[in-house]
């Protein structure tokens, strides 16, 4: 019995070490390479790039997808990994997707609005890929904030939006997102000191971004550390978690006119729902949306909030328009790969084959 004992020990002894040999192992590692599925570079301006991923299959649509990231992210989750790549997911089902991909902005970008982002990057990025893709009409795919800015495009686009598509996306700004409180009443009261912070640094560093998000997600978002020592004995876990760990590691700048007009017209004004935005002198009036509309938003969503996006389906005047709530939280739909299903069954009804 004490030989069993000792040998049971032992084996417990070895397995907790190399739990933690991995542990220590997977957060010293290098940051992950993501974007496995093959593009083309189509357009570039200034540090946008627009890139052209082919259908892997025989092209089943002729209406390409343009997707639309946040501007606080790098849109590298949309391609996370094999067999669970949303790009992936779009072009193994036969559509080619366009993707603009924002870059890392500098302090030359420093007077970027929203609207330059709108009239002079999606607008221009759009044109180029409907001739690029030989297309007559185009779906329009906004994720987080890039779906804000895309429902902006929709309502004074000229060119032929066949489908609009907004997921986890804040519309409706009098509704709290899950900032601090402090932070919430400082900027609804004006009490922010930003055109002086601005005036500093010309642009929100990924710094403040990150910490932002670290604020809205505490304490959640310490506990991804736990979760992988108890889990660092499984290595298709630990590597999971840790290109999931470098993603949420990769905020990039803000434009500090992008800053303040986020700040001025949409927390404080909340001009986009009462049709008071304006894009370049052009009145960004959601009701002169009337393409398809699928509006998705998640059930455990900490950062958009479901009374944040789902003012959009009273407020545009398509006939066709669908408000779809799942499981998951606000990264998980990307994450997972899922969120190129639930495009396939709405739009391919809704694209010319």
């Amino acid at each position: 019995m004490p030989t069993n004992t000792a040998n049971n020990e032992s084996s417990i002894l070895e397995k907790e070490q190399k739990r933690w040999e991995r542990f220590f192992k997977t957060l010293n590692s290098g940051d992950f390479r993501f974007g496995h599925t093959s593009r083309q570079l189509v357009w570039k301006k200034n540090k946008a790039t627009l890139w052209h991923y082919p259908a892997t299959t025989t092209k089943k649509y002729d209406v390409p997808i343009f997707i639309v990231y946040s501007l606080f992210n790098q849109p590298t989750i949309l391609d996370f990994a094999p067999g669970s790549s949303v790009l992936e997911g779009l072009v193994n089902r036969g559509y080619d997707v366009y993707l603009l991909d924002w870059g890392v902005a500098g302090y030359e970008d420093k007077n970027i609005s929203i609207e330059d982002y709108v009239a002079s990057y999606i607008k221009k990025a759009i044109q180029r890929a409907l001739r690029h893709a030989g297309a007559e009409e185009i779906s329009v795919v906004g994720y987080c904030l890039g779906g804000t800015l895309a429902a902006m495009y929709a309502s004074i686009a000229e060119e032929p939006i066949k489908n609009l598509v907004t997921a986890a996306v804040p519309i409706d700004f009098s509704v709290a997102a899950s900032l601090p409180e402090n932070w919430v009443e400082a900027m609804l009261e004006g009490n922010m000191d930003l055109d002086r912070f601005i005036e500093v640094y010309g642009l929100v560093p990924p710094i403040y971004v990150e910490a932002m998000f670290r604020s809205i997600t505490s304490p959640v978002y310490n506990t991804p550390y736990t979760l992988l020592l108890s889990r660092a004995h499984d290595q298709r876990f630990t590597e999971k978690w840790h290109r999931m760990n470098t993603w949420t590691k990769g905020h990039v700048p803000l434009t500090g006119g992008a800053f303040k007009q986020l700040n001025e017209d949409l927390f404080k004004g909340n001009k986009l729902v009462k049709g008071e935005f304006t894009i370049h002198g052009k009145k960004a009036d959601l009701k002169n949306i009337k393409a398809n509309l699928l509006a998705v938003s998640m059930k455990s969503d900490n950062l958009i909030p479901e009374e944040q996006s789902k003012p959009i389906m009273d407020l545009v005047s398509s006939e066709d328009k669908t408000f779809l709530r799942i499981e998951g939280g606000h990264v998980n739909l990307a994450m997972s790969g899922k969120f190129a299903e639930i495009l396939d069954d709405w739009l391919s009804e809704r694209s010319t084959k």
